[in-house]
């Protein structure tokens, strides 16, 4: 048993002092104790790479995030109902069904077919931005793009896009926060159940056929089966819309910002573009958009040596894993050549994220795109701001300024 000094919660990371220096903050943590528990989260914290990699996949935890529906606050709980029903938060053998229906959506194939889409999406807002030598990134580029994609997947109509990305973000908070209030939670129940009554519509609709090859094609076919399997499908194309942009929206502003900050690092990208693949899974590494996986033990068990009670929980902060130097020598250096670890971005194990593919194509023509058509592309005063989130990290906006581009 290890007797180390408890170290600093957690929650602190919450704090915006911290979040600009929060790799310094979990290394602090990793360095006292790489498995500690955390009272004021009441959950064992995970730092390392090989405690967060190993548990990740361990079948000895349970992925499911409400055991118990009646413990949850009442304005809490029809959302928690339908996330119940959804894969990341279900374990095997719900998992694999559920994983097995959408995959097919997710497929490398599947994904590639999107590059042109992607590619004159990301021309339409650098084009619009060139004349004014100005771009938020994150609010003209990394908020609109992902949900158009996921969007395009789902053969969501233009006009219906907006409602679904204000139904996504009280969701997305109330999934990234591990502390809401009455009306917090009232307003995630209430957009969820929204999402769930248009998606209900946009698949059963028999007006308008669905355009070929698009996840409405593929569900609409599973839509004449049974009620139940629909409500689960429902829910799952919830999640595929909130994880789809949410989290591809953090990572192109955190990329883009790990490359304002960064120069020789960009100038090196803009010579060998080559290098963009390894480069998008590098940024990944260095500034997760998703910085936790939550686990709960399905007994008790015994973890990198400490004894774990049945149902305790255990956040493994992948954040702090991807920065780990034991599993990545030099981790606060921003290397494109590095030998190829897993780093754990898209989480590990069973659970491993369904959009990577999805992710890395967008992430890859985002850069490619910024990079070259943007060379001088620099830092336009006020700093960074991250949104308050521990689960979430990701920029509330980014504000470039570049010579304007001749074409």
């Amino acid at each position: 048993m290890h007797t180390h000094a408890s170290p600093a919660s957690l929650l602190s990371a919450l704090r915006p002092r911290t979040q600009e220096r929060l790799y310094d903050f979990y290394k602090e943590l990793r360095s006292a104790d790489d498995l500690f528990w955390d009272p004021r989260l009441d959950a064992w914290i995970a730092t390392s790479h090989a405690v967060v990699s190993s548990a990740a996949g361990d079948p000895r935890f349970s992925s499911v995030r409400y055991p118990d529906i009646e413990a949850v606050s009442e304005e809490l709980r029809p959302l928690a109902r339908v996330l119940s029903r959804q894969m990341l938060y279900s374990d095997a053998p719900d998992h694999s069904r559920l994983r097995a229906l959408l995959s097919r959506a997710f497929t490398p194939r599947a994904v590639a077919t999107l590059r042109d889409r992607i590619s004159g999406a990301v021309e339409e807002i650098i084009t619009r931005a060139a004349p004014t030598g100005r771009l938020d990134i994150v609010a003209d580029l990394a908020r609109p793009l992902p949900l158009t994609i996921i969007c395009d997947l789902l053969d969501v109509p233009e006009q219906d896009r907006p409602a679904l990305s204000s139904w996504s973000e009280p969701i997305a908070a109330a999934i990234g926060s591990s502390r809401l209030d009455a009306d917090d939670s009232r307003a995630a129940s209430q957009s969820m159940a929204r999402m769930l009554a248009y998606l209900r519509e946009l698949l059963t609709c028999q007006d308008s056929p669905p355009a070929p090859h698009t996840l409405r094609a593929l569900l609409t076919t599973r839509a004449e089966s049974t009620d139940q399997d629909f409500d689960e499908l429902l829910a799952n194309c919830a999640l595929l819309l909130i994880a789809g942009h949410e989290t591809t929206t953090h990572f192109i502003g955190n990329a883009a910002l790990a490359l304002l900050r960064h120069p020789q690092a960009a100038d090196q990208l803009r010579r060998r573009t080559d290098l963009i693949p390894a480069a998008v899974e590098e940024l990944l590494r260095y500034d997760s958009p998703v910085q936790l996986m939550l686990r709960r033990a399905r007994h008790d068990l015994d973890l990198a040596g400490r004894s774990i009670a049945a149902g305790q929980v255990v956040l493994l902060v992948c954040g702090a894993a991807n920065r780990d130097p034991a599993a990545f020598p030099d981790p606060d250096v921003l290397d494109f050549q590095r030998p190829d670890r897993r780093h754990v971005a898209f989480g590990y194990g069973p659970h491993f994220c369904l959009g990577a593919a999805l992710a890395r194509l967008e992430g890859a023509v985002v850069l490619e795109a910024l990079l070259t058509r943007l060379p001088d592309m620099r830092l336009d005063g006020i700093a960074p701001q991250w949104q308050r989130s521990l689960n979430f990290r990701g920029l509330t906006r980014l504000n470039v300024a570049f010579t304007r581009p001749s074409r």
